[in-house]
């Protein structure tokens, strides 16, 4: 399995592409992001990349590809529905538009949250752009495209925030976050196992094309 990851510095991204270069599945890791990740892999290659709504400049090295996993996300918070829609909706789009004309036959696996709103209809801004976004990426001519939607994802083997009181958070949490995984299941969900099920349903494939915390913690 050939990968192209988005996101790879952030906590879920960062989780993805632990569980990519531990599995022996996985043959290339593709990072496309504007700063280095800073691991050495002999699986992982790094393209630095800035204008995230235009790939012309770097498509020839976008082909050959069996699976993207789109990790990259920010929070609604304080920010106008059009700026958060360009970062969410349009910079998604623009990836997945690509890569499915250089690669009809790729899965694609898109990082979204709990409450999303397929409606698009809801009160929630953050929850219409996200479930606008899960519905065009569906209409997209991919061999299978697969919406991802954890509540709470506890930070596993290393993987941290970029901001410091998050991880502070975290690890003060930690006892209480490992009991929620088991206790639970849809309301908590691991870096590892949201790794572990976005490298199987490229695999396996899955009975549904949303994934809520349940799905992911059994998958």
């Amino acid at each position: 399995m050939k990968v192209i990851l988005f996101g790879g510095s952030g906590m879920v991204g960062q989780g993805v592409l632990r569980e990519c270069l531990v599995d022996p599945g996985v043959e290339t890791v593709l990072s496309i992001g504007r700063s280095p990740l800073g691991v050495q892999h002999p699986k992982l290659r790094e393209i630095r990349h800035n204008d995230f709504t235009d790939y012309a400049a770097i498509e020839p090295q976008l082909a050959g590809y069996d699976a993207c996993f789109f990790c990259l996300g920010v929070s609604s918070i304080g920010m106008a529905e059009e700026r958060y829609r360009h970062l969410t909706y349009d910079i998604t789009l623009a990836a997945a538009r690509t890569l499915v004309r250089l690669n009809p036959a790729m899965v694609f696996t898109y990082v979204t949250g709990r409450g999303t709103d397929s409606t698009e209809k809801g009160p929630l801004m953050w929850a219409r752009v996200k479930g606008k976004a899960e519905n065009d990426l569906l209409k997209l001519p991919f061999k299978a495209a697969y919406m991802f939607r954890p509540p709470g994802i506890q930070p596993l083997h290393g993987v941290r925030s970029k901001t410091g009181w998050i991880n502070a958070a975290y690890f003060v949490a930690a006892p209480l976050l490992s009991f929620l995984v088991r206790a639970a299941p849809n309301h908590m969900t691991t870096s590892e196992r949201m790794g572990r099920a976005m490298i199987s349903v490229v695999r396996d494939g899955y009975p549904t094309p949303i994934l809520e915390s349940a799905d992911i913690n059994r998958f």
